[in-house]
């Protein structure tokens, strides 16, 4: 107990003297954190709702739907083993619905036209999917009830009419289920079939085939009246198991297949379909923390070097009382292990609190997506992640630091250039500030390519927002989202976006930072032979955004490219259908990228700079 506690005060006594470095290492490892977190925890949040929505409608566990010649089929399901109650059959049709104002006794048509299932429904109370009414009343004679989200896509209300095939209805009232997913994401229960999202022309569909279809109940009556035929009409039926988990086993044994003259939905799979956007909103959580997982390592790793270069003395100290390699290691890696500790922590409960704001408040369910619990297997996840990303990133400098000469460590001198032959023979040519660019470059190569793959992940990122910023600007219109829906996703993107942009920047003021520390020596010499403190910090500058060239450009081909071809992989989605950026787009951004570098490195460049040359020097002889 008394090396752990002499560890951990030590590490905590580094810490407070550099408060500034502890916090962009919280920064780096919290923004990789809440973002996983956010990923993880979305999908059981925005499930609450569906969940509220089941138990206050009597939610069915399988919905079965018939076309009128399989009525006997759901006279078998409702007497077939495990169920134990149903509701139904009810008559369905294939329906137009035209919302528009009564006035003076007509209907103004407002060009609001959509499909529709019209289901008949009983005034009474179904003991299996009995819509919750939020606004108006249940059916009636000559009243149309409308599904909320529907309604609120079409702008109607309680009191308005509708045309349904050429009939006037007035809507009695505005109600959810749990037996279909919310507008636009509904279930097909008519035998003229549906189709959901985008389609390339209404002319290419087949006739009688519905384009993302709405939901509204009529009574019986209204519905067998506006059938042309019997043969019009499909029916529907709503069951309840006495195990509701063995709803898919259920549909398998009593053979509901897609296409056939009976299909059946499993409660799991409406559920599913009802957080499709969450599920979206997940993808796009988890690539945006893997990216910043990737500028987080890359962040530490150069935060690391800067601290160790600046704590060269420290650990020549340490070993001179008496500390052993391992020791100094672990005073050393238990510094970096706390902060990742505290960001866990931090990233979790930011991430529960803030999942919430992420998903939408579905017109289509009952509640909100609420605070969402936090289970241990995300729990150790996150706090796995976290110190992954603090090992990777600190154990290889500080095992190096700790076998150090204990006399070079004290002597804390310069290190001794590397002379690379060629590139000396370029840069002797080259103005004063990029001479001294290249050098610095050629002095950390391993930092140059830190600053690279930094640049290049986030220009990767910012490649598939653009991509995704134009396909969620197609979605209203085609149907596939609403433009709530789309609201919502772009706030996510948002997230995504202002995280990157802020790690990037923090990545790129650290590099710069620890490269000014680490060329102090170097620097100081360099005008002491003549050059100018512009031209210092102009190639302490120039160090930097050569790399960010190099990395914005890797960043747009390969990266970008790469990373928009993995998210459609994963996704199941079709690329011919994404809009591209344009060469003026993809040149803005990386000429943007670099510029933005430029002027973040300019402030601990010119600090750097204009260091006194004789304090330095005087250090370094010391």
């Amino acid at each position: 107990m008394g090396r752990i506690l002499l560890v951990v005060r030590l590490a905590l006594r580094d810490l407070r003297r550099r408060r500034t470095e502890a916090v962009l290492l919280l920064i780096a490892i919290l923004t990789a954190t809440t973002t996983l977190t956010l990923a993880l925890v979305l999908r059981d949040a925005a499930g609450d709702p569906y969940e509220s929505t089941r138990a206050v409608t009597k939610g069915p566990d399988v919905v079965a739907n018939v076309q009128s010649t399989g009525l006997d089929h759901l006279d078998q399901l409702a007497t077939a083993s495990g169920v134990t109650q149903h509701s139904g059959p009810y008559p369905v049709i294939a329906g137009k619905l035209i919302a528009g104002k009564l006035f003076a006794g007509k209907i103004e048509a407002s060009g609001r036209t959509s499909d529709a299932q019209v289901e008949g429904r009983d005034a009474t109370v179904a003991s299996v999917d009995q819509p919750e009414v939020t606004k108006g009343g249940w059916v009636s004679d000559g009243g149309v009830v409308v599904e909320a989200a529907f309604a609120d896509s079409l702008d109607v209300g309680v009191g308005d009419s509708v045309v349904l095939n050429g009939r006037s209805f007035e809507v009695v009232g505005v109600a959810v289920t749990a037996a279909m997913p919310p507008y636009p994401g509904g279930s097909c229960i008519v035998s003229a079939g549906c189709v959901n999202g985008a389609i390339p022309d209404d002319r290419d569909l087949p006739p009688g085939l519905l384009h993302n279809p709405g939901l509204v109940w009529l009574t019986q009556a209204d519905v067998r009246s506006l059938a042309s035929d019997g043969g019009s009409l499909s029916y529907v039926m709503n069951l309840k198991l006495a195990d509701p988990d063995e709803a898919q086993a259920f549909v398998d044994r009593n053979g509901g297949e897609h296409g056939g003259v009976m299909s059946m939905r499993t409660w799991q799979s409406i559920l599913a379909d009802a957080t499709e956007l969450a599920q979206d909103s997940q993808i796009l959580l988890l690539i945006g923390a893997w990216l910043l997982g990737l500028l987080a390592v890359a962040s530490l790793s150069v935060l690391v070097g800067g601290r160790m270069a600046d704590q060269t003395r420290r650990v020549g100290l340490l070993k001179a009382v008496g500390a052993t390699p391992g020791l100094v290691a672990a005073v050393l890696l238990a510094q970096y292990l706390l902060v990742a500790l505290v960001a866990a922590g931090a990233g979790l409960t930011i991430g529960a609190l803030t999942a919430p704001l992420l998903t939408e408040s579905s017109a289509g369910l009952v509640g909100s997506a609420g605070t969402a619990s936090l289970t241990w297997s995300t729990i150790g996840l996150v706090t796995a992640v976290a110190l992954g990303v603090a090992v990777v990133a600190t154990a290889v400098p500080a095992v190096r630091a700790a076998r150090s000469s204990t006399v070079s460590a004290l002597a804390d001198a310069a290190r001794p250039p590397r002379r690379t032959g060629w590139l000396i023979a370029v840069s002797a040519r080259l103005p004063v500030p990029l001479l001294l660019a290249s050098r610095v470059a050629a002095r950390r190569p391993r930092r140059v390519a830190l600053g690279v793959v930094s640049i290049a992940v986030t220009v990767s990122g910012l490649y598939v927002l653009l991509v995704l910023n134009a396909f969620l600007g197609d979605q209203p219109s085609t149907g596939a989202y609403t433009e709530a829906q789309v609201a919502v996703l772009r706030q996510v993107l948002l997230v995504w976006t202002v995280i990157l942009l802020s790690l990037a920047a923090v990545n790129a003021i650290v590099i710069t930072w620890a490269t000014v520390l680490d060329n102090r020596h170097a620097s100081a010499l360099a005008r002491a032979l003549g050059a100018t403190p512009r031209e210092v910090s102009g190639a302490l500058a120039a160090a930097q955004v050569l790399p960010a060239l190099l990395g914005a450009v890797l960043g747009v081909f390969p990266g970008g490219w790469a990373l928009f071809a993995a998210i459609v992989t994963i996704t199941g989605g079709d690329s011919d259908k994404a809009t591209l950026p344009a060469l003026w787009q993809l040149t803005v951004m990386v000429l943007a990228a670099v510029l933005v570098v430029a002027a973040l490195t300019s402030v601990p460049a010119y600090l750097g700079g204009r260091r006194p040359v004789t304090e330095t020097l005087s250090a370094s002889r010391s």
